[in-house]
C-alpha cells in the first residue's frame, strides 16, 4: 500500500512544478483547454440524449412492468456513460499530448533538468506520439466495452464497472504519460512494459490519482501539465527506485 500512496504522491510533486515554473506549466494548459472544451461539449450532448438513447437501445423493455423497465434502462444508461468517460479520459490524454507535444516536451525536459539529467538527447518524435496515441485509444476502447458489459450485472455491476474502469484506465494513462521520459532514454515499448510491471502499485497509484482528477469538472485541463511533470518523476523512480535517487528536486 505504501507503493500505491507513493504513486499518488508523485502527482502531487507534478503539481509542485507550478511553484518552480509557473509560466511553463501555464503553457501546458492551452492544448488541454482546447481539447477539453471539445470533449465537454460531447459529454453534455451525450448526457442530454441519454434517456432517448437508452430507450432506443432497449425496445424489448417497453412491455415490462414500469419499475423494472426504468431500473434496467438506468443500468444501461449508467453503463453507457461510464464507457464514455473511459473513452474520454484516454482519448483526451492521447489528443492533448499530440496537440501539445512541444509544450509538454518542454515540461518533462525541465523536470529532468531540475532532477539532474539535463543531457537526455533521445527524441520522442511526432510520429511516435501518433502511434502511441492510437494504441492508447484502441486499448481504451477495449476497456470501455468491458466496463460497459460489467455495468449490466444486476446490483453490483455499476460499482464493479467503475472500479475496473478507474484502475485499468489509470494504468493506461500512467503508461502513456511516462513514455516520453522512458523512450527518450532508448527504452522500447516492451522494455517500458517490463519496467512498469515491476512497480505495479506505484504506477497504479499515480494513474488512478490522475484519472480521478480527470473526472472532476475541468479537472483534466488543470491536471494535465502536472500529470506530465509527475509522470517524469515516476519514470525516474522506476529506473532507479532507491530513495536517494528517486527523490528529485522537482
Amino acid at each position: 500500500m505504501r507503493e500505491f500512496i507513493g504513486g499518488v504522491g508523485l502527482l502531487g510533486r507534478g503539481f509542485a512544478q507550478w511553484r518552480q515554473r509557473p509560466g511553463l506549466m501555464a503553457l501546458g494548459l492551452v492544448p488541454a483547454a482546447i481539447v477539453g472544451l471539445l470533449f465537454l461539449g460531447g459529454l453534455i450532448a451525450l448526457s442530454a440524449s441519454l434517456p432517448a438513447l437508452t430507450e432506443a437501445m432497449t425496445p424489448f423493455a417497453d412491455g415490462w412492468p414500469g419499475v423494472w423497465a426504468t431500473v434496467f434502462r438506468i443500468a444501461v444508461g449508467t453503463a453507457l456513460l461510464g464507457a464514455a468517460l473511459v473513452l474520454v479520459a484516454v482519448t483526451f490524454t492521447a489528443l492533448t499530448l499530440l496537440v501539445g507535444e512541444p509544450f509538454y516536451e518542454r515540461i518533462w525536459r525541465a523536470v529532468e533538468a531540475d532532477a539532474g539529467s539535463p543531457q537526455i538527447e533521445g527524441d520522442y518524435g511526432f510520429w511516435r506520439s501518433v502511434a502511441d496515441g492510437l494504441s492508447l485509444i484502441a486499448r481504451g476502447v477495449g476497456i470501455a466495452l468491458v466496463a460497459a458489459l460489467i455495468g449490466f450485472v444486476p446490483v453490483i455491476g455499476a460499482v464493479v464497472s467503475t472500479v475496473f474502469a478507474v484502475l485499468f484506465t489509470g494504468w493506461l494513462i500512467a503508461d502513456e504519460l511516462s513514455s516520453r521520459a522512458l523512450t527518450a532514454r532508448g527504452l522500447t515499448r516492451r522494455d517500458r512494459k517490463k519496467l512498469l510491471r515491476r512497480r505495479r502499485l506505484r504506477v497504479l497509484g499515480f494513474g488512478v490519482a490522475t484519472q480521478l482528477c480527470f473526472l472532476v469538472p475541468l479537472g483534466a485541463v488543470a491536471t494535465m501539465p502536472a500529470a506530465v511533470a509527475g509522470a517524469t518523476v515516476l519514470a525516474r523512480s522506476l529506473l532507479d527506485p532507491t530513495p536517494s535517487t528517486a527523490r528529485s528536486r522537482a
